[in-house]
């Protein structure tokens, strides 16, 4: 099967009417460095005015969504994927810790439909995760689109599979990209995502998760690859930080306003 191209034109006509109603969300770190100057303004003016940017004005699709280490599922992190289609069968998405101006980009994220994800080597499979209950569960959503256009692109992204890297780890307090990419998973099942971390997200929003998780079940969620999503299996696929000092847990979780992110 393909994405079915009127349903997500359909979603992305949607986002350029509805989407700057979504509720804004913060970056939870402040980059070090001085304030603009009044010459960088002018440049940077002066650029939006002359220069083109087809990559960037291909990004016309919001879907927010969570994210975890992979290797340690108790440290999760709201994550922000602003995507464009490359074809029926290919989405890239560059993803952001906000959907402000200020937002870092954490990282990246390509998803493929299943009839691609097939054909990949085993060991290819297993560093990529399924989508499937990120959908039913209401946990994945399109804000600021009506709910007949979300359930149709739900309904495609349902048979799909994401590999996912953060470079930025702003989850961590880490003001500046340091240390080392790290590979992200998406949850697969109900209990393994921080209750209060989604509804701290499902608040500031305005997203109903219950009523979501309603509104889809009438989704058929196809049966996953059984090599995907590797954590599951024991087999992590890391890269190793040569810091040593990457991974942390947050002091406190996040104001309302900012990005969420598990405390527990």
């Amino acid at each position: 099967m393909k994405f079915t191209t009127c349903c997500l034109s359909l979603s992305v006509a949607c986002l350029a009417l509805w989407g700057c109603s979504t509720p804004r969300t913060v970056s939870p770190v402040d980059a070090p460095g001085s304030p603009e100057s009044a010459t960088t303004q002018l440049l940077e003016a002066g650029a939006a005015l002359l220069q083109d940017k087809p990559p960037i004005e291909a990004l016309n699709a919001y879907l927010d969504g969570f994210h975890f280490y992979n290797g340690h599922p108790e440290i999760q992190m709201e994550a922000h994927h602003y995507c464009s289609l490359l074809n029926e069968d290919v989405i890239q998405c560059v993803i952001y810790d906000g959907n402000t101006r200020s937002a870092k980009i954490m990282g990246i994220e390509y998803i493929i439909d299943r009839k691609l994800f097939t054909h990949l080597p085993a060991k290819e499979k297993a560093m990529w995760h399924s989508h499937g209950y990120e959908v039913s569960s209401g946990q994945l959503v399109a804000p600021g689109i009506p709910a007949p256009a979300e359930h149709a692109l739900m309904q495609r992204l349902a048979h799909t599979y994401g590999k996912t890297w953060h470079t930025w780890h702003t989850d961590q307090d880490k003001a500046l990209p340091l240390g080392v990419p790290q590979l992200m998973m998406g949850f697969t099942a109900d209990g393994q995502a921080n209750p209060a971390m989604v509804e701290q997200r499902n608040r500031r929003l305005g997203i109903d998760t219950v009523k979501s998780r309603a509104q889809r079940a009438d989704i058929a969620i196809p049966a996953t690859d059984p090599q995907a999503n590797g954590w599951q299996r024991g087999d992590v696929i890391q890269l190793v930080d040569p810091t040593g000092a990457h991974l942390h847990r947050p002091t406190k979780a996040t104001p309302e306003n900012t990005n969420s992110r598990s405390s527990r």
